[in-house]
């Protein structure tokens, strides 16, 4: 199977009726089948709580999910990608669309910039491995005005491919608004681009478990060369390897919106007086400490995923009480802790002693979390998660050491 079909994540009804949609628009030169497409197969469509469709995925992990959230598809672009956003719309702004899938998060920045903007110009560049994924962004009614722009882009990008054979979108892309759709490995797109561009990155895989590529140490660091240094990456994942990647990748990071899940997404940024939120304290134990904040790693960017994943599955093994200590009923989290659970108690403190921490009240626990007693939710250039995560990581290691 090529990459392009295994990464592409809408289901294989779904695909395969897309592309045989397109194929007969070639070969008959009608536009009736894409028309009627969405009436005819309304049923592959799953209408969410604001009105706007969204699209099931293929099976994974035995496991049919929807590719946005239930409580709204067109909302979640608004809330996880477009309100973190610290936009200057007195000057120009450039976006890079990873993952754009059907076109919403990039119409949700289409749409407030033509409602804040004046002078200025807006770049978007859309980057979908998956031609059938972005044209069903053809297929399904617009939930705003702005999908309608996006839309026509999408369309001339498919017949340059060869995919779309007709021109049946008829909306006018704005002169100030200037929309470039990649259709390949968002890893190969992002190495051609210019240093020092963007103004935003919008990080939207279907999962880590599917993409690791897509939320790799190394993909992160290309993010970092293209950013500009007020920039802000947004994505929805509260992925303890994701967070660890922006850090050694030399980014700030902070709690992202919640919408539509329990947990608040991640921001990004060189900057950390663009992010306002630091991440939960317990998410910063276990990223600076435990096992489960080992990165994704693909050193070419360029292997499959079973790689990658097979890859962090072992430096979690050789890690764990070695440089990190066991994620296991979340060890890290009891540091500094009284327990009155005896059993959970005691299968912690066998993950410490291992790390040459005695107990929870030991002084060698106190000290690797010394920083968290400085926790403050509203978080500054100082005192700010990527900061206290690097402070409990050195102190872990001295401990390991001996060297308290």
């Amino acid at each position: 199977m090529s990459y392009e079909n295994n990464a592409r994540v809408i289901s294989d009804d779904v695909f395969d009726l897309v592309n045989e949609c397109f194929s007969q628009e070639k070969s008959s030169r009608n536009i009736e089948g894409r028309v009627n497409f969405f009436d005819t197969y309304n049923d592959y469509f799953v209408l969410t709580d604001d009105g706007s469709y969204s699209i099931n995925s293929k099976e994974i992990n035995h496991k049919v999910e929807t590719l946005h959230t239930s409580t709204g598809a067109i909302s979640e672009s608004f809330e996880k990608f477009i309100k973190p956003m610290k936009f200057n719309y007195d000057e120009d702004i450039a976006i890079l669309d990873i993952c754009a899938g059907i076109g919403y998060n990039t119409s949700a920045a289409i749409a407030d910039f033509i409602e804040n903007s004046k002078d200025s110009s807006l770049t978007v560049d859309m980057v979908e491995i998956s031609k059938a994924t972005l044209a069903c962004g053809l297929l399904v009614p617009s939930p705003i005005e702005a999908h309608d722009i996006t839309r026509k882009a999408i369309e001339d990008e498919l017949i340059n491919q060869g995919y779309a054979a007709l021109s049946v979108e008829d909306a006018e892309i704005p002169e100030n608004i200037d929309i470039n759709v990649y259709i390949e490995d968002a890893r190969q797109t992002v190495q051609k681009l210019e240093d020092d561009t963007y103004d935003a990155i919008f990080l939207d895989p279907f999962s880590q478990n599917m993409a690791p590529e897509l939320f790799s140490l190394e993909f992160f660091r290309e993010f970092r060369r293209v950013i500009k240094d007020d920039g802000i990456v947004a994505t929805y994942t509260s992925s303890a390897p994701v967070r660890e990647a922006f850090i050694e990748a030399d980014f700030y990071i902070g709690l992202g919106p919640i919408f539509g899940r329990k947990q608040g997404g991640t921001l990004a940024s060189p900057n950390p007086a663009m992010l306002d939120t630091s991440l939960p304290k317990n998410d910063e134990i276990r990223i600076a400490l435990s096992d489960v904040g080992i990165p994704f790693r693909d050193p070419n960017l360029n292997d499959n995923s079973d790689v990658i994943l097979e890859r962090r599955t072992e430096e979690r093994h050789n890690a764990r009480h070695n440089t990190k200590i066991s994620s296991a009923v979340k060890t890290p989290i009891f540091l500094a802790c009284e327990m009155d659970d005896e059993k959970l108690k005691r299968r912690v403190e066998r993950n410490l002693a291992k790390m040459n921490i005695p107990s929870t009240t030991s002084e060698e626990a106190y000290y690797i979390v010394e920083c968290e007693n400085n926790y403050s939710e509203k978080q500054d250039s100082e005192n700010n998660s990527r900061n206290r995560i690097l402070d409990m990581k050195k102190r872990l290691k001295k401990v390991k050491m001996g060297k308290l």
